[in-house]
């Protein structure tokens, strides 16, 4: 009788760790992170960001992180997971929204790995996707544009046409002042700086003075040309109030690197949902910049209270 107990229990303890050994990883501890960027960490605006991310993902949990850069195939990509799951990475984020499909199709191989993208529609139980709620940051953008131009033109250099961003800024712009003309450009592309450049000369023979260049691979030159026209921008992404306070009027700020802690916070407590995940300004990740000394301190209250509201109740002033 005593035998048979003990083989019992050994069975029956083998059949634990076994059942253990098929808890994904993704449901408990953040081990390792990694990072994929379609271009490089080094552009000053989403992928710095991206990258700042992992920095305070490596100090707050003191775990090791990797990156690679030029991740812009579905085929290296999973040459990429690959290598960060031989390194005992757990959980992955594609920084952008590229990744979606790319992580929907690569997932499943890997069900120990959480995959976390940009803007689309995760599909899997290990994948999440997350959306930047955006017009709200356009309209209060739109304000500062509506209210400072002189011209009563302000324009948008628009990467794509489904940028809510964009119906944002042209609302926020129209609700502080009725006479403005709002008129918008589409590059087609994040990083057609050439192309940016040549739609932003159309923008300025319109007579448009403050102009939102809503493209992380352009704004940068096309806030130079501005600078060196005397005319107004809006930043995007990033606080480009260090291009220069007579050029920068406010930005439209993404906090990615505060967005990437937590998620990594959420995913080490087991809490990191799969699915569409949405944030906006009550989540503290996203925010208006730095404003320019230019713009008159009654409308900055004025704005600062339109936010806070926001916050609170979800309503735009126009609602």
């Amino acid at each position: 009788m005593h035998k048979t107990l003990s083989k019992f229990g050994i069975l029956l303890l083998c059949l634990l760790l076994l059942a253990s050994c098929r808890q994904p990883m993704s449901t408990g501890k953040l081990e390792k992170a990694g990072l994929l960027v379609p271009d490089t960490v080094n552009d000053q605006v989403w992928g710095t960001k991206g990258y700042k991310g992992m920095l305070k993902i490596q100090s707050q949990y003191n775990v090791e992180v990797y990156y690679k850069e030029g991740m812009n195939s579905e085929m290296v990509v999973e040459r990429a997971v690959k290598e960060f799951d031989q390194k005992g990475v757990n959980l992955i984020f594609g920084h952008g929204n590229e990744y979606v499909d790319y992580f929907n199709n690569i997932s499943k191989k890997y069900p120990h790995i959480h995959f976390v993208s940009f803007n689309g529609s995760a599909k899997n139980d290990n994948t999440t996707s997350l959306n930047f709620e955006a017009y709200a940051m356009g309209f209060f953008g739109g304000m500062v544009a509506g209210h400072m131009t002189k011209t009563e033109t302000v324009g948008a250099l628009a990467a794509f046409e489904w940028q809510p961003e964009i119906e944002g800024f042209y609302e926020g712009a129209n609700y502080v002042n009725n006479n403005v003309n709002v008129e918008i450009q589409f590059v087609g592309n994040w990083d057609d700086d050439k192309k940016a450049i040549k739609l932003l000369d159309k923008l300025i023979s319109q007579d448009a003075d403050v102009v939102y260049p809503a493209g992380d691979g352009y704004n940068v030159p096309v806030i130079e040309k501005l600078k060196e026209q005397g005319l107004y921008a809006i930043g995007f992404i990033s606080d480009q109030a260090d291009l220069g306070e007579s050029v920068v009027l406010t930005s439209t700020v993404q906090h990615v690197d505060v967005l990437y802690e937590v998620v990594a916070e959420k995913f080490s407590k087991g809490e990191l949902e799969s699915g569409n995940l949405s944030f906006d300004f009550q989540d503290d990740v996203i925010s208006l910049g730095k404003f320019s000394p230019d713009i008159d301190e009654e409308f900055i209250t004025e704005l600062n209270a339109a936010i806070e509201k926001y916050k609170k109740t979800g309503k735009l002033p126009n609602e």
